[in-house]
Order: C-alpha cells, then sequence, then structure tokens
C-alpha cells in the first residue's frame, strides 16, 4: 500500500528491533510498506549500506553524499557514474545545499551538487535534492544543471510554495515528511494542498523527523502511513488515494 521514497534503513537502531534487521522489516511489512528507497548520504557508507539491502527487492537506494557532508566526502564524477550504473539505484544523491548548519562549506557543497547533477543527466536517473535556507542557489543549480532532462524530488519539504511551485515547473516531485503533522506546520500543508497528484511523494526520513504521534522518537517507514493522513486530511481525499497516488509517482519517478 505505502511506498517511503526517503528512508535511511542503516542509520536505524536495531536495539529497538532486538538487533536483528529482519525483525525491523517484519514491522515495516506489517504496517502495510510495499517499496522503499535506502538513500545514501556518505560515499564511505555506501557499500555497508547496499550490502545491508542487497538481497531485498522491496528496498531500492540511491548513491550521493549530503551537503553537510562535503567537506569530508570528496565527490568525483566518474566514482558516481560508476556505482550510479548498478541497476539496484534508482537515484543519485542525496545532494543540494543546507547553509542552515553547514554554511560554511558553501563552495563544496555547490561544486559537489554540481557533480551529482552531472552523474544524473549522465545515467539518466533522478537527483534526491537536500536544501534548506538555499532556495535561490538550489534553484539555479537545477535550472542550470537540466533536472527537466533527469527528473528530480526536493525531498523532505519545507520551503516556501514559491519554491514549490517553480520546482514544479521544471518538472520535479515534491516530498513531504513527517515534518507535515507537526502542530507548528500550518504553512507546509497549504503548500502540501497544492502540489498536484501526480507531483508528490511521501516519505519517512527515518531514522529522523518521526509523525505526530511518535514524534520524538526514532522514526522508521512503518509510520510512513501518518504522513498519508496527514496529507488525505489536507487533500479532502481517502488515505488509500493519497497511497496509490504516491505510490504511481514513486513509480514514475524512479522508473522502477
Amino acid at each position: 500500500m505505502f511506498y517511503d521514497s526517503h528512508c535511511h534503513l542503516d542509520r536505524i537502531d536495531l536495539k529497538d528491533f532486538n538487533n536483528n534487521f529482519s525483525e525491523l522489516m517484519d514491522v515495516i511489512q506489517q504496517a502495510q510498506v510495499e517499496r522503499m528507497l535506502c538513500v545514501s548520504i556518505s560515499l564511505d557508507e555506501y557499500p555497508s549500506m547496499k550490502a545491508l539491502v542487497q538481497d531485498r527487492d522491496n528496498i531500492d537506494i540511491s548513491v550521493g553524499v549530503h551537503p553537510c557532508d562535503t567537506q569530508d566526502d570528496t565527490v568525483k564524477l566518474q566514482q558516481l557514474i560508476e556505482l550510479g550504473s548498478d541497476p539496484k539505484v534508482v537515484a543519485i544523491g542525496e545532494t543540494g545545499l543546507d547553509y542552515y548548519y553547514s554554511k560554511d562549506t558553501r563552495e563544496q557543497q555547490l561544486s559537489s551538487f554540481q557533480v551529482h547533477m552531472q552523474a544524473a543527466n549522465e545515467l539518466k536517473k533522478p537527483v534526491i535534492i537536500h536544501t534548506r535556507d538555499a532556495q535561490k542557489d538550489t534553484l539555479d543549480i537545477l535550472k542550470e544543471g537540466n533536472v527537466e532532462t533527469c527528473g528530480g524530488v526536493l525531498h523532505c519539504f519545507t520551503e516556501s510554495w514559491d519554491m514549490a511551485r517553480q520546482a514544479l515547473d521544471m518538472g520535479m516531485y515534491i516530498s513531504f515528511s513527517g515534518i507535515v503533522t507537526f502542530k507548528n506546520a500550518e504553512a507546509l500543508r497549504e503548500v502540501a494542498r497544492q502540489v498536484p497528484d501526480d507531483r508528490f511523494l511521501i516519505e519517512t526520513d527515518s531514522p529522523y523527523l518521526a509523525p505526530v504521534p511518535h514524534r520524538g522518537k526514532q522514526n522508521h517507514p512503518g509510520w510512513v502511513g501518518h504522513v498519508a493522513e496527514c496529507l488525505a486530511e489536507v487533500r479532502g481525499n481517502s488515505v488509500e488515494n493519497i497511497a496509490e497516488l504516491s505510490k504511481v509517482n514513486y513509480l514514475r519517478l524512479f522508473d522502477t
């Protein structure tokens, strides 16, 4: 039923699941989650992330370097292309810009983002974008990097409707996380109401940002249904239809 378009399974503390990854997968399956995209944030950690999920057909992966990690993890175009050629890799990223936590590494972030865009276009695979306090630069690089050609998603979206609209005009998708369920997120819920049916995704970004009513706890993909419930209420739709629309959008964007 549910497709979690962005999670970090390798970062979930398995102590909550008897130190057993299969037990976590059972909990997720019982919550009617059919498919997940396990997103890379570090090339150093990519091999272990891939090994964790390699044999599970319902888990896709990406390859990339988070903007907050660019100072520690140099991104080389050829390496991204080689790793991204793997059929299990459906996207490049997450990449992007974060001027909230890491503005002092702005130049490294910009360079890394541009390399990711080159790799995405070379491989014809979409980019997964993290953006915080960097609207103009993010949109500029997406435009200059021809995101219309490779496709992409602004994940864990928390920015303005104006930014969402400009990204949508470039053919991008907008993904909503547990933040949309937070009490103080009324402006974000208004954005979620306006994004077209064929352009939104749902995600957990687990183990971070657990949705209400689990806020403050370790998140996991089994709770993505709470995001769907919030969008259903905001958009005047059923949870089942939100799940189906986001599933179709996932399959279209990631070409799986």
